[in-house]
């Protein structure tokens, strides 16, 4: 994936996404997050564990595993809506999140869209500006889920 101007050249490869967002999403290049797998249906990114954003308790930082979530979000929206983006800018609206269980070591934030792609760009379609909830469930190592996060986009229409 590419940018080109105002359009983006899609691949179907999560490298090629990850590249993208490390090029221009600066936190996710200082966390070194590792894009693992992203399609218009799953987003599948890792942060590693690194001391320097470790909290008080010897795990990553809420904020490093907020930034975790909504990269995972945003990795899935651009997958979703690439071919869109010469008509239309995704923004970020509002996000919940909910921290469960302390997170230690590594973890790795699954993202799902949480409309069908063809409901939003029908919406795009006829004018308006359409909203999309994307999910995440961040996890440990062994699997147990240490915070959920609900994220709601926008495809702001162009001009």
């Amino acid at each position: 994936m590419l940018p080109t101007g105002n359009v983006l050249l899609m691949s179907e490869t999560a490298v090629n996404i990850g590249e993208l967002m490390a090029a221009s999403v600066p936190m996710a290049r200082t966390l070194n997050l590792m894009y693992d797998e992203v399609t218009s249906e799953r987003a599948v990114v890792r942060l590693p564990d690194q001391p320097d954003f470790h909290n008080h308790v010897g795990g990553p930082h809420a904020g490093a595993i907020f930034t975790l979530a909504e990269s995972a979000s945003g990795a899935i929206v651009l997958a979703a809506f690439g071919d869109q983006l010469s008509r239309a800018v995704p923004l970020f609206v509002s996000a919940e999140v909910i921290y469960t269980k302390l997170a230690k070591g590594p973890v790795t934030a699954t993202a799902v869209l949480g409309r069908e792609i063809a409901e939003v760009v029908a919406e795009l379609d006829a004018g308006r500006r359409p909203e999309f909830p994307v999910d995440i469930d961040v996890t440990r190592e062994d699997g147990a889920v240490t915070s959920r996060m609900s994220v709601v986009w926008t495809l702001r229409p162009n001009g």
